[in-house]
């Protein structure tokens, strides 16, 4: 079973009309655990100013109400996508996928001097 962890790496702000440090851009990761293997994923998002309503002062934002705004950002099948692909990852780590070999010609003839 795999465990998603997300978190908040970093946020930019620009005054929106009266308002100061108005959060436009968060940078995240979403890091998923399944017994000794992991996987991650980065990314930002762009807010508007209707999207972090009603505006919270940034002195009292907390990482949980910014992951909430990325995952409502992203929507339900955004937020699954990006779980499925770290999945996808995890998987691959567990169950290698088979690569092909090139191998030689079975009627080719070594050529030797």
């Amino acid at each position: 079973m795999t465990t998603y962890t997300w978190a908040v790496t970093a946020l930019y702000t620009q005054t929106v009309g009266t308002e100061q440090d108005y959060v436009v851009i968060a940078n995240y990761t979403v890091v998923g655990v399944d017994g000794d293997h992991s996987a991650e994923l980065s990314n930002i998002a762009r807010f508007s100013t209707a999207s972090v309503s009603p505006f919270i002062p940034y002195a009292d934002l907390t990482e949980d109400t910014v992951i909430d705004w990325i995952q409502q950002d992203l929507g339900v099948d955004g937020v699954a996508n990006l779980e499925a692909c770290i999945q996808g990852q995890i998987d691959s780590q567990i169950n290698p996928p088979v690569v092909p070999v090139n191998t030689p010609l079975p009627w080719a003839t070594p050529v030797t001097n």
